[in-house]
């Protein structure tokens, strides 16, 4: 065996699951992976395998399930050549079983098919002496085996065997017995479960979770993986509570006066804005406005962007004087657009906080929760999500912006989603009738950083992005829709400018995919 057998973990070579395993598998031990046809074990089995021969240690790949070519046809897919990068010993029944004629019928044929592959298995570990091993797959053993205890003494057996040789098993099972049999859990020094779930619309779900890892710690719960071309990705659970940094905290501003005040001088870094409101009220527009300022003062910042398309959104922000391409241009903007239907939550996760972490990003902005949710199978599961996202942004020093849509457009508004107890401060926009038209007022419901204004503000949205108008002090009702004015004053805002080529359609259909 090589020296590499005196490392103490062995790694899978798969991003993200050494790190929920803390470096690997410990070595000299037999390890379980399981899950149903399709979740990605023989691709983990390869890719550990593979990791251990770019280390220089000895590979024996055990396959009782699939053919040789099978193995180099799959490893192909993922752009990988084997060649001798370790051995594939393909345990083929014997043709006498295959021959009906020549079938004994004093014994049963799986005792012997049993005992004829336990001794093939062995007599290839000792001619090729290697340091890991992947047994594929325990099913055929189990059938060959009949009974729980058989199946039970020919795994302690391999257990016992492998670990005089100090070899890193690592054992496949497919789970297509009906059985509900623990044995090997009960053997193995480590179990890991993956499972594929298939939502009502879009692509397939995967997520894994280790059941079980003897003397060690490990990261648990779910974790989210996907399989493209190249092999496993997992992405780890996220826990703020391990991430966190010291910055200071500044205020920082919208470059707006009106909106500024109202936010009682701007919003502390590091902390999370909420921005509620129907469609088509500019809730992707005020965002814009505090991600454009960011970058006018030299920091990064990046839009996660669920419900619009970019060539769309870049034309629309570009009618209101908000260029994003020349943002993109300098390096300080990046926009990231999202299909929720492909996207699990912590693949989105992963992303945001590779995101942060590689460059430094400032600002980060969600358009729309609305999105993120419908890659959410369960509404409680997103709350802990986003609480674990917008903790994480805060520790790093991010001032994060998610924008919701409520249903309705007046009177009573309804949220998808209540995470207005997560956000530090949250920013209502509403529509109202006043004077035979439709106009639109701003307010802040919620800061926990300091002061806010309680007033409620008109605003309009013209060539230069948002404009907010005095104090609406003379009316009552304004946050029903339908308010009534008790002054002799005309707080409103004067006359609108010309219509916009683009505004118009952003107004009305800029929300209305939620």
């Amino acid at each position: 065996m090589s020296d590499q057998s005196l490392v103490t973990k062995a790694r899978l070579g798969v991003s993200g699951l050494d790190n929920i395993l803390v470096g690997g598998l410990t070595r000299g031990h037999l390890y379980l992976l399981e899950g149903s046809p399709g979740t990605g074990k023989t691709t983990i089995a390869l890719q550990f395998l593979l990791d251990g021969a770019q280390n220089g240690e000895t590979g024996l790949y055990v396959t009782l399930s699939e053919t040789e070519d099978e193995l180099r046809m799959t490893a192909t897919s993922h752009g990988w050549e084997l060649g001798q990068q370790f051995e594939i010993f393909e345990l083929a029944p014997p043709e006498s079983l295959l021959d009906a004629e020549q079938q004994q019928t004093l014994l049963y044929s799986s005792d012997l098919e049993l005992g004829e592959t336990t001794k093939a298995m062995f007599e290839a570990v000792e001619r090729i002496k290697p340091d890991r091993i992947v047994l594929d797959s325990l099913s055929e053993i189990r059938l060959l085996a009949q009974s729980s205890l058989r199946y039970r003494r020919q795994i302690l057996l391999l257990k016992h065997y492998f670990a005089r040789n100090g070899a890193t098993v690592l054992m496949l099972d497919d789970l297509t017995t009906e059985s509900n049999d623990k044995t090997v859990h009960s053997v193995a020094h480590g179990v890991v479960r993956l499972e594929e779930l298939a939502p009502d619309y879009g692509a397939e779900r995967r997520r894994l979770r280790v059941l079980k890892y003897r003397g060690q710690s490990y990261r648990g719960g779910y974790h989210d993986f996907i399989i493209r071309r190249g092999g496993v990705e997992v992405f780890p659970r996220l826990v703020a509570g391990e991430h966190k940094t010291n910055f200071e905290r500044s205020v920082l501003t919208s470059r707006i006066g009106a909106l500024d005040a109202l936010l009682g001088g701007g919003l502390e870094r590091g902390s999370s804005a909420l921005v509620l409101g129907p469609a088509g009220a500019g809730k992707s527009l005020l965002t814009m406005h505090f991600a454009k300022a960011a970058v006018e003062r030299g920091e990064r910042v990046a839009l996660f962007i669920f419900d619009e398309e970019l060539g769309l959104l870049f034309a629309r922000a570009k009618a209101m004087s908000i260029d994003l391409a020349a943002m993109q241009a300098t390096g300080n903007l990046f926009i990231e657009q999202l299909d929720a239907a492909e996207l699990s939550p912590g693949e989105f996760a992963h992303r945001v906080r590779a995101r942060v972490d590689a460059n430094q990003v400032k600002t980060v902005v969600i358009d729309s929760l609305n999105g993120y949710q419908a890659a959410m199978p369960q509404e409680h599961a997103l709350l802990l999500h986003m609480h674990e996202l917008l903790q994480y942004l805060n520790r790093q020093g991010a001032t994060t912006f998610v924008t919701v849509a409520q249903h309705g457009l007046v009177g009573d508004m309804k949220s998808p989603v209540d995470i207005t107890y997560l956000a530090d401060s949250v920013i209502l926009l509403r529509y109202f009738e006043a004077l035979g038209r439709v106009r639109r007022a701003i307010s802040i419901i919620k800061k926990r950083t300091g002061d806010h204004e309680d007033t409620i503000r008109e605003y309009r949205i013209g060539r230069t992005g948002l404009s907010i108008g005095e104090p609406l002090e003379d009316f009552q009702g304004v946050l029903r829709g339908v308010p009534t004015y008790t002054g002799a004053s005309r707080p409103l805002l004067g006359p609108e400018e010309p219509p916009l080529d683009g505004v118009r359609d952003f107004l009305s259909a800029g929300d209305e995919r939620v």
